[in-house]
């Protein structure tokens, strides 16, 4: 396993963890830069550029609630993956130590 596996398995797990914070940033950025109203009880219209996007809007700032899932699933996931590496170097290790062992035995 290469260090670019290794990397892009935890920037998988920050970024499903982080999604629906994102989502909710995103969206209020738009909704702000367009002047518009955005909460979670109703889809306001907010037109910009000529399309409606209050509803696409209003589902991205709700889906923050999905936080609520993500991110301590997320924070299992990433001390699991952690805990894998560690145990997977000392394995390693181990089998070096040992294969440096039977070489200087042979010799």
């Amino acid at each position: 396993m290469n260090k670019k596996t290794i990397y892009s398995v935890y920037a998988a797990i920050v970024l499903f963890g982080i999604a629906p914070v994102l989502s909710v940033l995103i969206s209020s950025g738009i909704a702000s830069a367009g002047g518009c109203t955005l909460n979670e009880g109703s889809a306001s219209a907010c037109i910009l550029l000529g399309v409606n996007l209050g509803g696409l809007l209003s589902g991205m700032f709700v889906a923050g609630w999905f936080a609520l899932m993500t991110l301590p699933l997320a924070t299992g996931a990433f001390l699991l993956w952690s805990i894998i590496l560690v145990v997977r170097f000392f394995i390693l290790r181990a089998r070096k130590k040992d294969e440096e062992k039977v070489e200087h035995v042979e010799e």
